[in-house]
């Protein structure tokens, strides 16, 4: 019954979902189960444990993080984010960025409670080209502005985001893997029997959610790297195309014509595509910039995909 002809070089992806909405911790090992099953779909390095990056994009675990900021002793209000945020295992460096954070989102009028650091077991879970390569997790505690909107508190989220991102130019470490009022994302470089025992929050009774969109990357135009691991903020992408550079350049021609009222000073935020790096993580960057501009997402992922 094989045949070469069926095999096919693409990420490995899928969604679970509570269709009521309620959250469970068993959705969690459900997802990192199916996840296991996408193994195939990545390539392993030569240690065994080294992948091309796997990871769980969550709608966020409310309780959980509403608990674990009353043990850190953070005043959530009732409309508040949390990030992701890998950092440079040099202390130094690693506070430097996060000062940069702090006061790049309290510019956008938003507080920033604390930072927390994320419970991860590299020694049992990553292989040696991923331990040579490994950041610093934490994530940082973001309340919304009284009166803030989600949808406004998330376009702030954004813009301070990208301030930061723009800022920070010297930290091949530094990258925020989520920062958001809906998801959270665990991701890394190692595979996926391995994602569990790296974080250690995936295996907390306490962390519950309805929503888990998974994804097993398969490498094909970039080297594999922490950030890349997927998925994104936004979206996974199945698959990796070969006209990266064109459609960077169709972006950034374009950019300059994208402006809308809910963006003050646009110049903050351009590039509106990422330049270096994997084409999927540049899709979600233009998708975030689109999205956070008011354009419906029905629209917004024609312009990024079409």
């Amino acid at each position: 019954l094989y045949r070469p002809q069926f095999e096919k070089d693409n990420c490995g992806f899928g969604l679970i979902a509570q269709m009521d909405d309620k959250a469970s911790h068993w959705l969690v090992e459900t997802a990192i189960e199916a996840l296991g099953n996408l193994t195939h779909r990545g390539a392993i390095g030569a240690d065994g444990k080294t992948g091309d990056g796997c990871g769980l994009l969550l709608k966020k675990p409310d309780s959980f993080f509403k608990a674990v900021a009353e043990e850190l002793g953070y005043a959530l209000k009732p409309l508040y984010a949390v990030g992701m945020v890998f950092l440079s295992t040099d202390e130094a460096k690693a506070q430097a960025a996060q000062k940069i954070v702090d006061e790049k989102l309290a510019e956008k009028g938003l507080e920033v409670l604390g930072w927390r650091d994320v419970p991860v077991d590299p020694e049992n879970a990553c292989g040696q080209q991923a331990l040579e390569s490994l950041p610093t997790m934490r994530q940082v505690f973001v309340n919304a502005a009284d009166g803030m909107s989600q949808t406004d508190f998330e376009r702030q989220l954004y813009i301070g985001r990208r301030l930061a991102e723009k800022a920070i130019t010297d930290d091949s470490d530094f990258y925020i893997s989520s920062l958001s009022s809906h998801v959270v994302s665990y991701k890394g470089l190692v595979m996926p029997s391995y994602l569990p025992v790296f974080y250690k929050d995936l295996n907390d009774e306490r962390l519950a959610t309805s929503v888990v969109v998974f994804h097993q990357r398969f490498s094909t135009n970039t080297m594999p790297q922490w950030r890349l691991a997927q998925p994104f903020r936004m979206l996974a992408h199945n698959g990796e195309i070969n006209t990266i550079q064109g459609n960077r350049n169709w972006a950034l021609a374009r950019g300059a014509k994208f402006a809308t009222p809910l963006i003050e000073n646009m110049d903050e935020i351009r590039p509106l595509v990422g330049t270096t790096g994997s084409d999927s993580s540049s899709m979600d960057n233009m998708l975030e910039a689109l999205l956070a501009g008011g354009v419906n997402l029905f629209r917004a992922m024609r312009l990024v995909i079409p």
